[in-house]
Order: structure tokens, then C-alpha cells, then sequence
């Protein structure tokens, strides 16, 4: 690493230090010519590649900001919405590649958008979905019915299949 004071081409790390959950280091270094200490900061940078194929670094922002659409207007506040962010990034970056499809980031706000609120995650998935049908619409509904009144009578809720990029439960709903 070069000095930024005098710009001798080498340092030495003094102590490294995670911060932000391991998510960055800091590095405070010594340049062995001048003498003189600084602070470097390391963050692994996730890439998020778009359906165009443009890549872009993978923001939190936005994930926030897509949420909070969707969440517009129910009762559910802003710390709530950032933890659901945390998780989807802690989630795509668990999964151990410096590039992700932007389809995956999606997939990823899903679940613990559907835990968060119904109605969000419906708004959410008209849209990530494309959906174009009432019947679209009908075919999530009865699939959140599905898995609700299974966990709340302690069951499963039953085999569930993905048809053409939608959740059905296998009770014959699907379409």
C-alpha cells in the first residue's frame, strides 16, 4: 500500500480491525520512510448484474427504497424495513460470490417481505413478477393462504411448485 504522505511504495500493517459485522477492515499502517501512520479501509464490493447486463454495486439503499414502496401506506415502520434490508444483503453475500443476478437480490427480499406484511410482499411481487392477470394475483393469494393456515394449524403447508415463476401450492391452484 502506498503512503499517502510521502508515497513510498510500501507500509506495514500495525492492526486490523473488522468492523460493520466483518464487513469492512481497517488497516492502520506505518510507512517505514516517513514514519507517519494512516488508515486504510477494505469492503469486498458486491456486484449486482441487471437483466440488460450492466453491473452495478449491490446498494442497500435501494433495497430500502424498493421495500418502502411497497410498504406504503401499512404499518410498518423504518426499523423494521432496514432489518429486512440487513438480512437480504447479509443473505446475498452469504452465498459467497462477488456477482450476483439481480434476479436473486429479488428472490431474496421475498421471504422476509412476506413475513413482514402480506400486503406488502403482494405489491412487491406484482411487480418483481410481472403480474398481467387478476388470475396472477388470485394464484399468490391462495398460495399465502396455503402456507398461513399451515403454520398456524402446525402443519407445513403442503408441497409447494414453481410454475412459471410463480408460487403455487400443489393443491391444484396452480394454473
Amino acid at each position: 500500500m502506498r503512503c499517502p504522505y510521502c508515497r513510498h511504495a510500501d507500509s506495514r500493517v500495525v492492526d486490523s480491525r473488522e468492523a460493520e459485522d466483518g464487513q469492512i477492515i481497517r488497516r492502520r499502517r506505518s510507512c517505514p520512510e516517513c514514519g507517519r501512520r494512516f488508515t486504510t479501509v477494505e469492503e469486498a464490493v458486491l456486484a449486482v448484474v441487471k437483466r440488460s447486463g450492466v453491473t452495478e454495486p449491490f446498494s442497500r439503499t435501494k433495497i430500502v427504497a424498493g421495500v418502502r414502496k411497497a410498504c406504503q401506506g401499512r404499518p410498518v415502520d423504518e426499523d423494521a424495513i432496514a432489518l429486512l434490508a440487513q438480512k437480504v444483503e447479509e443473505t446475498v453475500r452469504a452465498r459467497g460470490s462477488a456477482e450476483i443476478p439481480s434476479h436473486e437480490v429479488g428472490l431474496a427480499i421475498l421471504e422476509p417481505l412476506r413475513h413482514l406484511d402480506e400486503v406488502a410482499y403482494l405489491r412487491f411481487a406484482s411487480v418483481y413478477r410481472s403480474f398481467d392477470s387478476l388470475g396472477d394475483f388470485e394464484r399468490e393469494i391462495a398460495s399465502l393462504r396455503a402456507q398461513s393456515s399451515g403454520q398456524s394449524s402446525g402443519q407445513s403447508g403442503g408441497p409447494v411448485s414453481k410454475t412459471n415463476g410463480y408460487v403455487a401450492a400443489a393443491n391444484g391452484s396452480a394454473g
